[in-house]
C-alpha cells in the first residue's frame, strides 16, 4: 500500500474518531506528498462523517462523539481550502464573521467561513463570545461590506439586535449589510431585529452575501457561478457532510 492510500485510510479513522490534531497532521502531509485535495475530501473525509451519522442511527455514537468528528473533519477542511478557493483574483467583499458575546459555539460560523472564501470572499473571523465594543472596533479597522452574526444559544440571541443596536450608535449601520444565523434562529426573527438577512445553514451563505453585495450596489451576480467552480463545490460537499451531522445532533437534543 502506498503512503498516499495509507494516509487515506488513517484520515478516515482518525475524522471517524474524532481526533482532529492527527486530522490535520495527516491532511498536511498528504498536501505535501502532492495528493489532490479534492481525493482527500471524497476518499476519506467525506465518507468518515457519513460513517459516523450511521453509527449515530444505530446507536452506537452519540451527540458528543458525532461533534468530536465534525471538529476533526473542519480542522482538514481548513487546510484543504484554501487551496481549492485559491484563484488568484481580487477578493469578491470583505466579511467580518463572529459569534455573539456569551456563546462559544464555532462550528456553525467556521462552516461560513470556509464557504465564503472558497467563494473569493476576504473573511475576519473574531471568533467567539464577540462583545458588541470589539465588534465596533473591527468594523472601524476593516470597514467590510458584510458583517456576519452566530448565535447557537437562545440565551444569547438578543444579542444580534444589540450588535446592529450598536453599529446604529456608531454611525455605522448603513456602511454595512448584517446577515444572521445559527441553530435556533429563523427567518422571521432575523427580520424582527433588523438583520439584512438570514442563512439556515452554511451551505446557503454564499449566495445570501452575494445578494447582500448586489443590494448594495455592487457588480455581483447572486446566481452566477462562484471563481471556484471545482472547489466551492467540493466544499459545498464537505460542509454539508458537517451540517448533516449538525442537525442530527439539534434533533437528539430537541427530542430528547
Amino acid at each position: 500500500m502506498s503512503r498516499e492510500e495509507e494516509i487515506k485510510k488513517e484520515l478516515y479513522e482518525n475524522t471517524l474518531s474524532g481526533r482532529a490534531p492527527i486530522t490535520e497532521k495527516l491532511t498536511q502531509e498528504g498536501i505535501a506528498l502532492g495528493m489532490e485535495p479534492l481525493d482527500i475530501l471524497f476518499d476519506a473525509l467525506i465518507p468518515a462523517l457519513q460513517e459516523v451519522g450511521r453509527l449515530f442511527e444505530v446507536g452506537e455514537y452519540f451527540v458528543p462523539e458525532m461533534m468530536i468528528s465534525a471538529k476533526a473533519m473542519q480542522r482538514a477542511m481548513a487546510i484543504l481550502q484554501p487551496i481549492l478557493g485559491d484563484t488568484g483574483v481580487e477578493p469578491t467583499g470583505k466579511v467580518l464573521m463572529l459569534t455573539v458575546k456569551g456563546d462559544v459555539h464555532d462550528i456553525g460560523k467556521n462552516l461560513c467561513i470556509i464557504m465564503l472564501e472558497g467563494a473569493g470572499f476576504e473573511v475576519i473571523d473574531m471568533g467567539v463570545n464577540v462583545s458588541p465594543e470589539r465588534m465596533i472596533d473591527a468594523v472601524n479597522e476593516h470597514q467590510p461590506q458584510l458583517v456576519g452574526f452566530s448565535a447557537f444559544l437562545t440565551t444569547t440571541m438578543p444579542f444580534f439586535k444589540t450588535n446592529i443596536e450598536a453599529l446604529e450608535a456608531a454611525g455605522l449601520r448603513d456602511k454595512v449589510k448584517v446577515m444572521v444565523g445559527g441553530a435556533p434562529i429563523t427567518r422571521e426573527y432575523a427580520m424582527s431585529v433588523g438583520a439584512d438577512g438570514y442563512g439556515p445553514d452554511a451551505s446557503q451563505s454564499v449566495r445570501l452575501a452575494k445578494q447582500l453585495m448586489a443590494d448594495m450596489g455592487y457588480d455581483i451576480d447572486p446566481e452566477g457561478d462562484d471563481k471556484t467552480k471545482g472547489g466551492e463545490a467540493a466544499m459545498r460537499a464537505a460542509v454539508g457532510a458537517v451540517e448533516n451531522l449538525m442537525r442530527k445532533a439539534d434533533s437528539e437534543h430537541t427530542s430528547g
